[in-house]
């Protein structure tokens, strides 16, 4: 099994952990209602997913 020769040096260290950057959350409109929802997910304000009602994805008071 290899074994590294060296310690990697922190500036080494930092400016590979310098890529691990997280994206923003991709939005698109409901078709139903037009408000703000991530693709392939049920739209929380009407609760419709690819022309269908489900009433559990709708936000309650406790969600925000």
């Amino acid at each position: 099994m290899a074994v590294p020769k060296r310690k990697t040096s922190r500036s080494n260290t930092r400016s590979r952990r310098a890529n691990w950057k997280t994206s923003a959350v991709t939005l698109s409109a409901c078709p139903q209602c037009r408000e703000p929802k991530q693709p392939h997910v049920a739209c929380p304000s009407c609760g419709t997913y690819a022309g269908r009602h489900y009433a559990a994805a709708e936000r309650t008071e406790h969600q925000g």
